[in-house]
């Protein structure tokens, strides 16, 4: 395949090359970042507990994308290694520290953070939340592990990387893509467990799509809040209760009854 061969191709598919060069010059693609923290896309089954577990590194779940190295120049950090019941609000702070840092940067053009489905949407919404610049960030994550054989991993995170390289994703906030649609982090919501057409913003609908051609644009979430945050600012403990017909409020006082929580209910209303 020759130089000048490649560059058409790459362009027709709208992929987002910022220069092919020819000869022995090396290709000038946009740097992207993949902040990885674990989940399916990462996942290898494990006999002793007979369940998937995060195994494979960022490093290896890149490597195993088939024509991202025409997309972009891609790094990898590993921010954590874990299922997504297990993420916190520590590694959330975590990740959108790391994302303003590198998107400060001139040679940065979008941050991927490859992620655990079951929290995606609440990681993806903090992070439309504090992550200050107008750079795309994007969430992406697998219904199907890497040792299955039909895995969506490597389309997911190809295709999320075309969308944080595209020009179209600047001032759209945190995006979310997945099976070939990109949804606002604000909107977005997983409706169902093992498909991997799961993740939908059920009242207004996706953004937009990456496709086999090209990544478009339909519409842009206009209602954005950003809130930056201080090293030193705390993050509230906030207690989410179920109700239900016949509940008498036992568990909601439990939970005001522990001594972390009344600390917690002491200072907001103080503070007020």
């Amino acid at each position: 395949m020759n130089a000048s061969w490649k560059t058409a191709l790459w362009a027709s598919i709208g992929l987002g090359l910022a220069t092919v060069s020819t000869g022995q010059e090396e290709t000038l693609l946009p740097r992207v970042f993949v902040l990885a923290t674990g989940g399916t896309i990462a996942s290898q089954y494990d006999p002793d507990t007979g369940a998937l577990a995060p195994a494979l590194s960022g490093e290896e779940i890149v490597q195993a994308v088939p024509g991202l190295s025409g997309v972009a120049r891609v790094s990898v950090e590993q921010i954590a290694n874990v299922g997504s019941r297990d993420m916190t609000p520590e590694i959330w702070r975590t990740l959108s520290s790391r994302a303003n840092e590198l998107l400060a940067s001139d040679e940065v053009s979008g941050v991927v953070v490859t992620h655990g489905t079951d929290t995606l949407e609440e990681t993806a919404y903090f992070l439309d939340l504090t992550v200050t610049t107008d750079k795309p960030v994007v969430v992406v994550g697998a219904q199907r592990a890497p040792t299955f054989f039909d895995t969506d991993g490597p389309r997911n995170l190809l295709d999320a990387v075309r969308v944080a390289v595209s020009e179209e994703a600047v001032g759209m906030g945190t995006l979310v893509v997945m099976n070939g649609q990109i949804n606002a982090a604000r909107e977005v919501t997983k409706t169902n467990t093992p498909d991997v057409e799961t993740f939908k913003a059920l009242d207004f609908g996706a953004l937009g799509v990456a496709d086999v051609e090209a990544v478009r644009f339909y519409r842009a979430p206009l209602r954005r809040q950003t809130i930056p945050l201080g090293e030193s600012d705390r993050l509230p403990r906030v207690e989410i209760v179920s109700q239900y017909a016949g509940s008498d409020g036992r568990l909601i006082q439990r939970s005001i009854d522990q001594p972390m929580i009344r600390r917690e209910y002491r200072s907001i209303t103080t503070a007020r």
